[in-house]
């Protein structure tokens, strides 16, 4: 089969190259995917790059966690019924060195869900680490009915469907974003009032649009450059959900401000979520894409010798939506 790997890190056009390799075996619990679209990630480009060092010890590696496809094959334990599913994948190359930016790839039955005939390939590549950050940075700390979530980034490729998973669990949102394409994309999926993130001091424009009132929650995109303006518009008893700290690497915390406020500090990712949470996302995923009800923004769809490109985008500020590869 052809695959993207690469056996060194680098920047993307040095380091990514189409190979031949074998095409994968399909183990017990497995189902072999003839993929169809894969996702790209800030965390596959973090990969790429030399994050991890020791990821290459083993060998070459196929990167990207996301992707959607058609199972070919199944393995022992997995029903034959499942052989011509239409499927997104998940956690694809979390803990293995083989992931979806390959022509087939086998994993885990439980990583490959159902796609619903009525939703794209190219909308399948989207639901691992944007769909599912999103659901659980909403979902991990109890009900949000009537609450007010402050989401920072709206317009991101997490931040769209954090919003739309909030407005369906009934709650307010509030969000940031800061070009016109951006305030008009979070509003329409849901978004009830949109901040200026680059403005000075736009925690107090955060508590000026809510009435005066502190959010309940706040789910964020940039943990360490936003935490002090969000220390100005949450409330006592508060939960801060981040996926990221991209911007400030090691954020230094102002520890007893917090503690008298009794915050939570929620860290999200899809990886180490409990199997519970997964289970949960995963089941609405497929409630609104067999429902046809949430909108998805895909910015950037590429051709499959397009791949170099498509971690440069990433790693160039291409994070207003999601970035999907053709295979």
């Amino acid at each position: 089969m052809r695959a993207v790997v690469f056996n060194k890190f680098g920047v993307a056009a040095e380091s990514l190259e189409f190979v031949e390799q074998p095409k994968p075996d399909v183990q017990a619990g497995e189902v072999l995917v003839k993929l169809k679209t894969t996702g790209v990630n800030p965390s596959d480009v973090k990969k790429r790059a030399g994050a991890f060092p020791n990821l290459l010890d083993a060998g070459l590696v196929i990167p990207h966690s996301d992707g959607a496809g058609i199972i070919e094959a199944v393995g022992e334990g997995v029903p034959d019924s499942r052989i011509g599913e239409r499927v997104w994948v998940y956690q694809a190359q979390y803990g293995r060195r083989f992931g979806t930016a390959a022509e087939y790839v086998s994993l885990d039955a439980s990583r490959a869900s159902k796609l619903p005939d009525n939703a794209s390939f190219e909308v399948g590549a989207c639901m691992g680490i944007p769909a599912m950050t999103a659901h659980r940075c909403i979902y991990s700390d109890g009900p949000v009915a009537r609450q007010t979530i402050l989401i920072t980034g709206g317009a991101g490729r997490v931040g769209y469907y954090a919003i739309q998973w909030a407005k369906q669990a009934g709650a307010k949102v509030i969000t940031t974003a800061s070009s016109d394409e951006d305030v008009a994309s979070c509003l329409q999926v849901g978004a009830d009032q949109v901040v200026n993130h680059r403005q000075e001091g736009w925690g107090e424009a955060v508590l000026e649009a809510n009435g005066g009132k502190p959010v309940d929650r706040v789910v964020d995109v940039e943990f360490g450059a936003n935490l002090p303006e969000v220390l100005k518009c949450i409330c006592i008893g508060g939960v801060i959900a981040t996926y990221s700290s991209t911007q400030v690497r090691e954020p230094k915390l102002p520890f007893l401000q917090m503690m008298f406020m009794d915050l939570t500090i929620r860290m999200v990712i899809v990886y180490a979520m409990p199997e519970a949470a997964k289970e949960l996302a995963l089941a609405d995923i497929s409630s609104v894409l067999s429902n046809n009800s949430f909108k998805h923004r895909v910015t950037h769809h590429l051709t499959y010798e397009q791949m170099a490109h498509s971690h440069e985008l990433i790693e160039n500020g291409g994070f207003r939506g999601c970035v999907v590869v053709d295979i």
